[in-house]
C-alpha cells in the first residue's frame, strides 16, 4: 500500500558556512490515510520544521516528499500554494482569528478566496460550525468566545474547505486542561468518524495519547515511532 504522505531521506539546512544549521538530517516518515499522528520532541528537534515542510510552508533541502503520490519536492512555489490551499487544513496554537469579524465570517474567508457563491458559502460554513458544536455562536466575535470556542472556530475554518489532511501545531497550547481535553476529543472524533488524516505537533504527552502514533524527533532525526495503546 502506498503512503498517503511520505518523507524519504528528507534534509533541511538553514544558512551557509559558519552559521549553517541542519534542522532535519535524513528523516523518513510514512503516514497512511486516516491516521492520527503526533510529532513530539524538545525545541530544536526538527518536529516543527517537518510540519512546515508537510504543510508546504517551507521546502526541503534534499530528499523527497510525496503527498498522495505527488512529488511535492518537484513543485514550484505556485503549485505548492495550490496544494496547500486546496488539500491542507491548518490549526495553530494562537487561533489566528480576525478579531472584529464573526465566527461565521472567519470560517467563510477561505471560501471567498475560492470564489464560491454566497449560498454555497453559507451552507458550508453552517455545516462546519455544526460539526464543531458552535452553530448557535455563528454571529459571535472571537472576543465574546472562550479560548476553547475560539479554537473550535479555527478548526471549523480548517475543515470548511474539506482538506485531505489537518495539520495542528500545538492546538491546545493556549488552553487550560479542561478545554484541551475538549479540543482533543473533537479532533479524535473527526479522525474516527470522518476518517480525517491528522498530524499534530505537541509537547504534551497526555494530549499525544489521543493519537494513534507518536513520532519522537531528536536532533533532526526520528528517534522513535510507536503506536499508542488503545489509539
Amino acid at each position: 500500500m502506498s503512503s498517503f504522505i511520505e518523507f524519504r531521506d528528507v534534509h533541511k539546512t538553514y544558512g551557509t558556512g559558519a552559521v549553517q544549521y541542519q534542522a532535519l538530517k535524513g528523516v523518513n516518515l510514512s503516514v497512511q490515510q486516516g491516521e492520527f499522528v503526533s510529532l513530539m520532541g524538545p525545541s530544536g528537534s526538527g518536529k516543527s520544521t517537518a510540519m512546515n515542510i508537510l504543510g508546504c510552508l517551507d521546502v526541503l533541502s534534499r530528499g523527497e516528499y510525496y503527498f498522495q503520490g505527488v512529488p511535492v519536492s518537484a513543485l514550484d512555489r505556485h503549485q505548492r500554494a495550490l496544494l496547500r490551499r486546496h488539500h491542507i487544513g491548518f490549526v495553530f496554537q494562537g487561533f489566528n482569528l480576525l478579531a472584529r469579524t464573526s465566527a461565521h465570517e472567519n470560517i467563510e474567508l477561505p471560501l471567498i478566496y475560492r470564489g464560491l457563491s454566497k449560498r454555497e458559502r453559507r451552507w458550508k460554513v453552517d455545516q462546519a460550525l455544526d460539526v464543531v458544536g458552535l452553530l448557535p455562536w455563528a454571529a459571535h466575535t472571537p472576543e465574546s468566545l472562550s479560548g476553547g470556542q475560539q479554537q473550535r472556530v479555527a478548526i471549523a475554518r480548517a475543515l470548511v474547505t474539506s482538506p485531505a489532511i489537518l495539520l495542528a501545531d500545538e492546538p491546545t497550547g493556549n488552553l487550560d486542561s479542561e478545554r484541551s481535553v475538549d479540543i482533543m476529543q473533537l479532533l479524535s472524533t473527526l479522525n474516527q468518524e470522518q476518517h480525517l488524516t491528522i498530524m499534530m505537533v505537541t509537547h504534551e504527552p497526555d494530549m499525544a495519547q489521543y493519537s494513534q502514533r507518536i513520532v519522537h524527533f531528536s536532533d533532526g532525526r526520528v528517534a522513535d515511532d510507536m503506536g499508542v495503546s488503545g489509539g
